[in-house]
């Protein structure tokens, strides 16, 4: 199945293994876990969970979109903005350029047109009608991130990749030339080509694989886009760990932290965020506005669709934290946000339903080097 993707070989396979961060046949998580992050009490989500889930994992209808084409006719004022197209999947315009994010067009994040989660609904614009980008920009391999029938249109035109180590054979074995792919290790950094735009692979605490025989073979990371005026955070997919102090050390400070909030549960703490602990990394990264990823577009775990904004809409003003919440498909811009309306409760008040109810805080961290790593649900 071509939508598996390619293993790496030869050189690729030869730089992969000179990783610090490669360990026997993979890639490891080598910064410390935070203690506190996982419920060790709750059970791990089992296959039938997932297939027999409750009523309130997918919205009651398509969520309410906007057409940014229009607005991206015209450049930002503030020369920043960022469009949320869905899940991990933003067009960021900054200081003259375009980054995409994660491209995800797909119908399922999954190997295959006839099963797995299905999208919400359409992406608020075509592939074939997104302007030109500079540079696109996936933090790792899984099906929600990187997306075969999307990368195979991308492969027809010219634009570069900036991927971690590992993942260009997918990109290879899916079209795309291999002088437009450049792989990353953490900390390294790429120039794009006539643009002035950075782009350096940060640590992350996550996991990669898109078949069960492939797990880690391929490096994770978060992603900084650095220009001449702004820079930014992608966090892709992760865990709370003490690494975001050092990349705001390192990388910032920010104007933008996009952190993933959705597909959380108790027993994942060290590979998935979640709202309350999207926050706990916002304060490590400085505190910029936070443009929440990951969520209403896939429904990847057993909480509520809309438990992520809800939980983050409470717990945000005892973090201080500026929430850019637009709209699918609706560009903003960090400099001139708005008032935040919660624009999901109308898709729950067409439901009847109240509103998820917020998920309960996690305590307060302490790094924790010999914690153990669990194994992960394999999807995501």
């Amino acid at each position: 199945m071509k939508s598996l993707g390619q293993r790496a070989q030869g050189l690729r396979l030869e730089r992969m293994r000179d990783s610090p961060l490669w360990a026997g046949e993979g890639f490891r998580n080598r910064h410390p876990v935070l203690a506190g992050l996982r419920d060790a009490v709750a059970a791990r989500p089992t296959l039938s969970d997932f297939l027999c889930g409750g009523p309130r994992r997918t919205p009651a209808g398509p969520l309410p979109t906007h057409d940014p084409r229009e607005a991206w006719l015209r450049p930002p004022q503030s020369g920043l903005r960022a469009t949320w197209l869905g899940h991990s999947t933003v067009l960021i315009e900054i200081d003259g350029h375009r980054v995409l994010t994660d491209p995800v067009w797909g119908a399922r994040a999954s190997p295959t047109r006839l099963a797995g989660p299905k999208r919400f609904q359409p992406v608020p614009v075509p592939l074939a009608a997104m302007p030109d980008v500079d540079v696109v920009v996936v933090s790792h391999d899984h099906y929600d991130h990187l997306d075969h029938p999307t990368v195979r249109l991308l492969a027809r035109t010219a634009v570069p990749f900036v991927v971690p180590l590992g993942v260009g054979a997918h990109l290879e074995a899916w079209g795309v030339a291999p002088e437009r792919i450049t792989e990353l290790d953490w900390w390294q950094s790429h120039t794009v080509p006539g643009t002035g735009l950075e782009i350096t692979a940060a640590p992350s605490q996550h996991f990669s694989g898109r078949a069960l025989s492939d797990r880690n073979a391929t490096l994770w990371s978060s992603m900084v886009i650095r220009g001449p005026r702004h820079a930014v955070f992608f966090s892709g997919d992760t865990g709370l760990s003490t690494e975001y102090a050092t990349i705001r050390d390192r990388l910032g400070p920010f104007d933008l932290a996009m952190l993933e909030v959705g597909a959380f549960h108790p027993s994942w703490g060290d590979i998935h965020l979640g709202p309350a602990n999207a926050l706990k990394a916002l304060d490590l990264l400085g505190r910029p506005p936070l443009l929440p990823i990951h969520w209403g577009t896939f429904s990847l775990a057993l909480h509520d669709w809309d438990e992520p904004p809800e939980t983050l809409l409470a717990l945000a003003p005892r973090h201080g934290a500026t929430l850019l919440m637009p709209t699918l498909g609706t560009p903003v811009q960090p400099a001139q946000a708005g008032p935040l309306r919660p624009w999901w409760r109308d898709t729950v008040a067409r439901d009847g339903a109240a509103p998820a109810t917020p998920a309960p805080a996690a305590p307060p961290p302490t790094a924790d080097p010999a914690a153990p790593q669990a194994m992960p649900w394999p999807l995501d």
